[in-house]
């Protein structure tokens, strides 16, 4: 994104005592403040899909879009071989001042480097593939990321509730778009993808994946395990 402004908020929680707001633009509603400080919650303070989550990791882990690192500390803390990623500079700056030991900026579309047991995206982290092409797309390239007998583990959640059971028309609902707003700088808009359970099964099935709804939360939530069908 621009300028990284979601990197510089974040860095601006990490750092400053007074650290500014950040909003989140969209073309459903009025925009909303992002609390910057959930991404920096210790393990008392994940939901229960999380938790589950990584205790469902194993072997080589690759944590995508880890933002501030919370979730490859726990799993580095319990002596998983964990390597977090991101495409903010300035989030793999702060993971490395936390502590985390393997953190790398990159493109998950673009990386093509060591394959691993357990891919990881939390907090909705699935949402950057933004649409539903983009995450067949995402499926397509992430098997080449896996070892054999490797898993994806991934949340998201149905989002039909904000409309009202008035459904658009056109594109999947669960396609958003959203814009970031910091210090007076925005992103450009991009996509965000919220997609319910029923939809990934099928998806996923076309992509030649095996997936386990592994359980679900009261507000529409859902974690997933991918596995490619070999």
């Amino acid at each position: 994104m621009a300028k990284d402004i979601f990197g510089q908020a974040l860095w601006g929680h990490f750092k400053t005592t007074k650290p500014a707001k950040l909003f989140i633009n969209n073309k459903y509603g009025p925009k909303e403040e992002m609390p910057l400080d959930v991404y920096f919650r210790g393990e008392e303070d994940m939901p229960d899909l999380e938790l589950l989550a990584l205790s469902k990791c194993r072997g080589r882990v690759l944590d995508i879009g880890a933002g501030a690192g919370s979730h490859a500390l726990v799993l580095q803390h319990r002596g998983v071989d964990v390597t977090a990623m991101d495409i903010s500079g300035r989030a793999v700056d702060i993971m490395l001042e936390r502590g985390v030991k393997q953190a790398f900026e990159q493109d998950i579309y673009a990386y093509g480097g060591e394959k691993y047991d357990t891919l990881l995206l939390l907090m909705n982290g699935i949402g950057l593939t933004g649409n539903i092409q983009q995450l067949r797309v995402f499926l397509q390239h992430t098997k080449k990321l896996l070892k054999p007998g490797g898993q994806l583990l991934f949340d998201s959640s149905d989002i039909a509730y904000l409309y009202e059971g008035d459904l658009p028309a056109g594109n999947y609902y669960g396609e958003l778009w959203y814009q970031y707003a910091y210090k007076g700088q925005k992103t450009d808009w991009f996509q965000w993808l919220y997609i319910d359970a029923d939809t990934l099964i099928q998806v996923a099935a076309e992509e030649n994946w095996a997936i386990d709804i592994l359980d679900e939360d009261d507000m529409d939530g859902y974690l997933a395990r991918l596995m490619v069908i070999e």
